[in-house]
């Protein structure tokens, strides 16, 4: 019989493409998310349209679930997160998910929870130095997240260990550090950096120009989204806890991140800089710990998985150009 697994926010991007890994490797899978997939018809074998933060729908979607990947959560990017704006609703937003999936799921008999968790919840003081940000996985405290949506990501981290802690179920958590790929948000507003760049230089002519916010000398790392659900798969299945990181360790500034994406795209852009909302001024992976403890770490290059997102951004951003001159 195969293993019966729920997957909260399957209507996502990473939550959307670990359905489809989960399915590959021959797991029955329920997928529910208050919206379906905007880019991909959903592989599971049952998809429930519920809002998570509805204690009845929780109810009925932890009924024979043995494993529970716990996606879902109230995000964006830098534009949503860090605007202030949202503060309140993220916060309220994606503790009741995980409040209500820990509760409902373990009083389910639900044996192992799978916790999505952020590198937004290190602390901002040491991500000041954008050549030099310190993110190893016991350097979470004194904390201080540069963001509301941070600091309840490390709640939550918490709240999953207490609940292992008193009620001997199973937990894996994961901090990510920004996922990119296909069939992610591009545009609206809550698409992320990679994402963005990609639909922008996408959109300018050759010769043209882009905006960056910011000086564009922060720093980051991408991974790309197989890497991470290699990740997530081999955490679960080994016998640590965690939290753990789940990065890359390639660095960028996010100007390179932009001359990478113009080149790929084989485009001569100009990069115009311009205020708007950063998070901290560096960030990168430190992949010491999921070495030691489950002998993996990334292994495929930032350029690679960009050249894939770059090419299938540009097929929607020609798809929307047509379908606006058409109409």
């Amino acid at each position: 019989m195969a293993k019966h697994v729920l997957v909260n926010g399957a209507g996502g991007f990473i939550g959307g493409h670990l359905v489809k890994r989960l399915k590959s490797e021959g797991f029955w899978v329920r997928g529910v998310d208050i919206k379906r997939h905007e880019f991909a018809e959903s592989y599971a074998d049952e998809f429930i349209l519920g809002d998570l933060r509805d204690p009845s729908v929780v109810r009925e979607v932890m009924q024979g679930i043995e494993q529970v990947y716990q996606l879902a959560a109230d995000m964006g990017g830098a534009g949503y997160i860090f605007s202030g704006e949202h503060d309140a609703v993220v916060m309220h937003n994606s503790a009741t998910i995980n409040l209500n999936c820990l509760e409902l799921g373990r009083l389910a008999g639900v044996q192992k929870f799978f916790y999505s968790s952020s590198a937004c919840m290190y602390p901002e003081y040491n991500q000041l130095d954008p050549d030099n940000p310190k993110c190893s996985e016991d350097s979470a405290y004194p904390a201080a997240p540069d963001s509301e949506y941070g600091w309840e990501k490390l709640f939550s981290e918490r709240l999953y260990l207490a609940y292992m802690r008193n009620h001997g179920i199973q937990v894996r958590i994961a901090r990510f550090h920004n996922i990119f790929g296909p069939n992610g948000t591009w545009r609206g507003g809550r698409e992320k950096a990679p994402a963005a760049l990609c639909r922008k230089v996408a959109e300018a002519a050759d010769g043209g120009e882009i905006e960056i916010w910011g000086d564009g000398k922060q720093t980051r790392s991408f991974l790309y989204i197989d890497e991470c659900l290699e990740g997530v798969r081999r955490l679960m299945d080994s016998d640590f806890t965690g939290p753990v990181n789940i990065g890359s360790e390639e660095m960028v500034t996010i100007n390179q991140l932009a001359e990478m994406i113009a080149d790929i795209a084989g485009k001569k852009l100009t990069i115009r800089h311009i205020s708007g909302p950063l998070g901290v001024r560096g960030r990168n992976s430190d992949n010491r710990l999921i070495r030691e403890k489950i002998r993996w770490s990334p292994s495929r290059p930032l350029r690679e998985g960009l050249e894939r997102t770059y090419r299938w951004i540009d097929a929607q951003v020609t798809t929307a150009q047509v379908s606006l001159t058409t109409s």
